[in-house]
């Protein structure tokens, strides 16, 4: 499991979680812990995804079970405040206030020091200064989000929880703000990422949690869960020196249970994954052939969702 799960000294834990709106249940016994690094928590649309992050924000109180925060109940409690940072996904700034207003006004809202320089120091972090003085009610969908970051960052909390953060930004937006929730969590952060977009929360994100229906489908390494799902079979995609003669020499071993040749591609199917990644370079051998590639089809990101999703 990635070092961002820990079950020692847990920035943020969820311990039989439930919460339910009148007979609408939304989470259903959910336990995990969290430490330092980034944890991206998937689901589908209606799968409990916000509800999670309200809870550990401290705006929805469990039904059932606790929800702690750097070891503090985390509903209705101001003095988690001085360490959780939150982005949420509604379009939650002043059209009002220019940028730089709405970020200082939240630094006054945690009674910093020295509000104005915490101001411009979130704001330069996102890369907002040209905008600054412009107000909030002009600023595009990406822009709004970033000003919202620097909002949600300004009194460098220790815990972030960002809610579809990369939602209206352009690709070089996102790649900046990838960057910046990485050097975060290389400071020893506990950051939080809801999203959809699988690949990526793939590149961003060395955890996952995945929620469908309100209960806790997985946690971990995704490459880890993928490698437990012993019941599906594996694609791997090889490249070689004979590919048609690999495909004859791979039929022959007991970890393969089919191949495909499509021109310079073979497709192997497997469902014993280590015992295939060790026999191909053996089998290639014996037969005289050298494989050039050799990666799995089918370990993505969003393979992992869609499995867990609908099986």
């Amino acid at each position: 499991m990635d070092e961002s799960v820990r079950t020692d000294a847990a920035a943020v834990e969820l311990d039989a979680v439930s919460r339910w709106y009148g007979n609408v249940v939304a989470v259903n016994e959910i336990s995990f812990k969290l430490g330092s690094g980034i944890t991206a928590l998937l689901g589908p649309n209606g799968a409990g995804k916000s509800t999670v992050l309200h809870m550990m924000a401290g705006f929805l109180r469990a039904s059932r079970g606790t929800v702690r925060v750097l070891g503090q109940p985390a509903f209705a409690n101001p003095e988690i405040y001085r360490s959780v940072g939150l982005v949420p996904e509604r379009e939650a700034v002043y059209s009002f206030l220019s940028g730089y207003d709405f970020v200082l006004t939240m630094a006054k809202l945690h009674r910093l020091k020295d509000p104005e320089a915490a101001a411009r120091r979130a704001i330069q972090t996102v890369d907002m200064e040209q905008f600054e003085k412009r107000k909030t009610g002009g600023y595009s969908k990406g822009m709004k989000q970033r000003i919202k970051v620097a909002a949600g960052i300004v009194h460098e909390p220790s815990v972030l929880l960002l809610d579809e953060p990369f939602n209206g930004m352009d690709p070089a937006q996102r790649l900046q703000m990838m960057d910046l929730l990485r050097k975060m969590a290389a400071q020893g952060k506990t950051i939080v990422v809801s999203s959809h977009i699988l690949e990526e929360v793939e590149q961003l994100a060395g955890n996952i949690v995945v929620i469908v229906a309100g209960r806790l489908a997985a946690s971990g390494d995704f490459r880890a869960i993928r490698r437990l799902m012993t019941e599906r079979p594996y694609s791997f995609t090889v490249r070689s020196s004979d590919n048609r003669g690999l495909a004859v020499a791979l039929l022959g071993d007991d970890s393969v249970f089919g191949v495909e040749l499509n021109g310079e591609r073979l497709t192997v199917r497997t469902a014993q994954f280590s015992e295939f990644v060790r026999a191909a370079p053996r089998v290639a051998r014996a037969s005289g052939i050298t494989i050039r590639e050799l990666v799995p089809a089918d370990e993505s990101l969003e393979s992992v969702f869609s499995y867990l999703v609908n099986r």
